[in-house]
């Protein structure tokens, strides 16, 4: 209950966290004083001491967290300490990873001719990292009937497949989009390695990534077009990139952007760009620098796995020391 406003020259034993009365000038703590004889003796606290005004942490009708803030345990908190019960949040977009291509083994050492599936095992849970809620990861090879169900019966609110964006002989993907009636809205972009990649609008609206079967440009069209798309349908918004200084000089593709991964000197420890608004990559505000890795082919996971990010080059290359866009990889 509402306490008995405090008369002049008085005091009165409170719990920590109580209501403090009306006209109470500070709060002095038990161990630094002690009643003797109905007195409460001690040194004079300062005006207001040990007291939490009301609206100290926020006015009625404050914005707490703009819109687009990820859902964390704190914030949980800070909703619950707010007197909030619900809140409507964007949910983790839930997605559904089809693997194709006959040629892909799933386990053993490669033989035959036939090759391992390097982006079953890595697609889900970067996705994961990436804000995607992963509902499954299929393997369906070339089968073009069992792709069409799969697509058309799917319930996720992003499909991501992997393999068969060429128009090859084995490629079943895009027929299937033309039989289901989808629309392309990225078909292939100027960027090595990756260009084959697409996006498809399916008939329901809901969006499908074809992701290239090469590794390396699998991956390219994941950060590149997958993580702004998840960033969309989960209501957050997307920073601007930020920039790197080669340490070496890259060579580039006549007329496409490249995409090649890139390693941060050990000497000079960076601020991730993903969860640093504003991110320059260096408390000196000086532009981080970035060294380009060996084996980094379309088809190679070698170099990508000692990587830090993606740089991407612009067509014709880039010297040493000059200022390249850069796409950090994602981290659990």
């Amino acid at each position: 209950a509402e306490p008995e406003p405090l008369a002049d020259g008085l005091a009165v034993a409170i719990a920590t966290g109580a209501r403090v009365p009306a006209a109470t000038s500070a709060v002095l703590r038990s161990e630094r004083g002690r009643v003797s004889a109905g007195q409460l003796r001690g040194r004079n606290p300062e005006p207001g001491a040990d007291i939490r005004p009301r609206g100290q942490e926020c006015r009625s009708g404050t914005e707490l967290l703009p819109a687009g803030t990820a859902v964390t345990p704190a914030v949980l908190g800070l909703a619950a300490a707010a007197g909030y019960d619900q809140l409507t949040v964007h949910p983790r977009p839930r997605v559904e990873v089809l693997v194709l291509g006959d040629e892909l083994l799933h386990r053993g050492l490669p033989s035959g001719g036939r090759i391992r599936d390097a982006l079953g095992p890595m697609t889900a849970p970067w996705l994961t990292m990436l804000g995607a809620e992963v509902l499954v990861t299929r393997r369906l090879g070339d089968d073009a009937e069992a792709l069409y169900e799969a697509v058309s019966t799917s319930r996720a609110h992003l499909v991501v497949t992997t393999g068969s964006t060429a128009a090859g002989p084995a490629d079943r993907l895009r027929p299937v989009l033309d039989r289901l009636g989808a629309r392309l809205r990225v078909d292939g972009v100027a960027v090595r390695p990756g260009h084959p990649m697409l996006l498809a609008e399916l008939p329901d609206g809901r969006p499908l990534v074809g992701l290239p079967g090469n590794p390396l440009a699998a991956v390219a069209g994941m950060l590149t077009l997958a993580a702004p798309l998840l960033a969309s349908l989960a209501g957050r918004e997307l920073l601007p990139l930020p920039a790197v200084e080669l340490t070496e000089e890259v060579t580039g593709h006549a007329t496409d952007t490249r995409v090649v991964p890139v390693r941060y000197p050990a000497a000079e420890p960076t601020q991730s760009p993903r969860f640093t608004p504003g991110f320059t990559g260096r408390r000196d505000g000086r532009t981080p620098r970035a060294r380009p890795v060996r084996f980094s082919g379309p088809a190679m996971l070698r170099g990508l796995a000692g990587a830090d990010a993606l740089a991407l080059v612009p067509p014709g290359g880039a010297p040493l020391g000059q200022r390249v866009p850069l796409v950090e990889l994602p981290r659990g």
